[in-house]
């Protein structure tokens, strides 16, 4: 006899066609069989060991976050249920370009300060890995819900060339090239970069282009954090589409966002640049968080040439009175490219994390507001924390656009990502609700687009981008990730000003056929595993 059977369930199966109602069976991690209309049909109705009633409740594949920051979370905190709560069965770590592996003793330290702000000190987790493979065999151990990886071109660049500002020789190129191919061959489904942050940002597009040349020849995508989401954003996202045309590399656009009050608007014309290429022929997807602030770190920000040579040389300029005040100039009045190219409004920026307690007075307040607080200019505020907390801080961005948001979530190609960093004191809410809010207020409240919709964007739609062909959809066969949740009562129940509040109206999260989230309680199974590349 079967496992388990979901009874009387509303199918939202992620193809994005109408639902239907059916009995689910479970067995061995995978549906085993779907029997629609069994009641009213009054067929044999399947029998399992197990019987869920889900009577006003929709099935629907797990949902796929395509953009994650939880590279040591998922191994630090075995609960995760910041992800597990929300329904998300997948996560895509490594983005951004910069993660944990591939790594050598020297770039784990490098990258371990860099990104501190968006994973913590990394102390507390055992990094016993160096390779890419090594780092999937770790999660293969067992974590709440599956995880898949993207090199980080920007860690690959800090191994092989450093973090300087400079091309790459022949042999650095060559040496990148092998990473990367090692990385792929070892179960990566793709790169990222992050082309706002050292050293990534160093990268020419010629670069760029021989290492999407690779990804492509193991069947893998680029998915850039390109070099503007502000000033000449649609410019960024033009060249990333030219460069990755060239390569022959499938693009997936993170966090594709435009922002800053430059942008206000402007969707319409990105979405046109997007259906162009498609039209064309090119292979493009995207993902978005449903809010209109952004999240990253206080010291990205700075200007590039501030950034070279990593975070010693940071510290190193920030100390220096003249050095500082030219950073100032570069992010106050020209435009600082940390900063999009758009003169930082120290009112956009909150606080909302520090790597040392001591300095939680900083927390939930803008810079500005702290400035007026303490009788200071914002700047001397921002270099101060950067110096104390040796780079940590992170910050809420408050630089959206609520049509924007809703003019590219609507888009063919568009997924579902959180960016959810979740470090610091107060994080982005999206880390906790980006799922549930998608369900709730976008689809329930809004109607921005049909629960079948926004389904299909949350599940097939990236499991397509993936290469998964057992995942994404609720079929016979297929891997049994899946979300039970009503659709009358679901979403977030983060805020910005409780943003670890677990959202409401998810009762069940099943992965590989087992309940890590029951009765809307998180349980004791650890389930989740590495999912690698699909071969061509």
């Amino acid at each position: 006899m079967e496992e388990l059977v979901i009874r009387d369930a509303d199918v939202v199966d992620g193809s994005g066609d109408h639902s239907y109602r059916a009995d689910v069976v479970v067995d061995g991690g995978r549906i085993v069989s779907i029997v629609k209309e069994a009641a009213d049909a009054g067929c044999q109705r399947p029998k399992a060991r197990r019987e869920l009633d889900a009577e006003g409740l929709v099935l629907a594949p797990g949902f796929i976050d395509m953009h994650a920051h939880s590279d040591l979370a998922l191994l630090r905190d075995p609960d995760h249920s910041a992800k597990a709560a929300q329904g998300v069965t997948l996560e895509v770590l490594g983005q951004d370009g910069l993660s944990y592996a591939p790594v050598d003793d020297r770039t784990l330290g490098e990258v371990r300060r860099a990104i501190a702000g968006w994973n913590g000190s990394g102390d507390d987790v055992d990094v016993d890995w160096r390779s890419v493979g090594e780092y999937l065999d770790r999660l293969d151990q067992g974590i709440a819900v599956n995880a898949a990886y993207l090199i980080p071109q920007g860690t690959v660049r800090a191994l092989a060339v450093g973090w300087e500002d400079r091309e790459a020789t022949p042999g650095e190129l060559d040496r990148m090239r092998q990473l990367v191919a090692e990385g792929m061959e070892q179960g990566a489904v793709g790169m990222s970069s992050g082309l706002t942050y050292t050293p990534g940002m160093y990268a020419p597009d010629a670069e760029l282009t021989e290492l999407c040349r690779v990804v492509a020849s193991y069947g893998g995508y680029y998915c850039p954090h390109h070099r503007s989401y502000g000033a000449g954003a649609l410019e960024a996202y033009a060249e990333m589409v030219a460069l990755t045309r060239e390569a022959g590399c499938p693009l997936h656009l993170a966090h594709a966002t435009m922002n800053f009050g430059v942008n206000k608007g402007r969707a319409p014309e990105l979405l046109a640049l997007l259906d162009e290429a498609l039209d064309g022929g090119a292979d493009i997807t995207l993902d978005t968080y449903p809010y209109t602030p952004g999240c990253t770190t206080l010291v990205a920000l700075l200007p590039s040439w501030a950034s070279e040579g990593g975070p010693q040389e940071i510290l190193r300029r920030l100390a220096d009175d003249g050095t500082a005040e030219r950073i100032r100039h570069h992010l106050e009045v020209t435009g600082s490219d940390g900063c999009h190219g758009v003169p930082v409004e120290w009112e956009t920026i909150e606080i909302s994390g520090v790597g040392d307690p001591a300095l939680g007075e900083y927390v939930g307040r803008t810079v500005l507001e702290s400035a007026w607080a303490r009788g200071e200019e914002p700047w001397a505020v921002a270099r101060e924390l950067l110096l104390k907390d040796r780079l940590a801080p992170t910050i809420l961005q408050h630089v959206g656009h609520e049509e924007n948001v809703r003019e590219i979530m609507r888009h063919r190609v568009h997924t579902g990502g959180s960016d959810g960093i979740l470090q610091g004191a107060k994080p982005h809410p999206r880390a906790y609700g980006t799922f549930p809010r998608y369900l709730g207020h976008y689809v329930r409240e809004l109607g921005v687009l049909s629960l079948e919709e926004c389904v299909a964007h949350l599940t097939s739609r990236p499991a397509a981008r993936l290469r998964l062909p057992d995942r994404g959809l609720v079929r016979e066969g297929y891997k049994a990730d899946l979300v039970l949740f009503d659709p009358r009562t679901v979403d977030a129940g983060s805020t910005f000003a409780e943003p670890r509040t677990l959202p409401t109206g998810i009762p069940y999260v099943l992965v590989d056929g087992r309940f890590v989230i029951e009765d809307g309680r998180r349980t004791d199974v650890l389930a989740g595993r590495a999912v690698r590349r699909s071969p061509r």
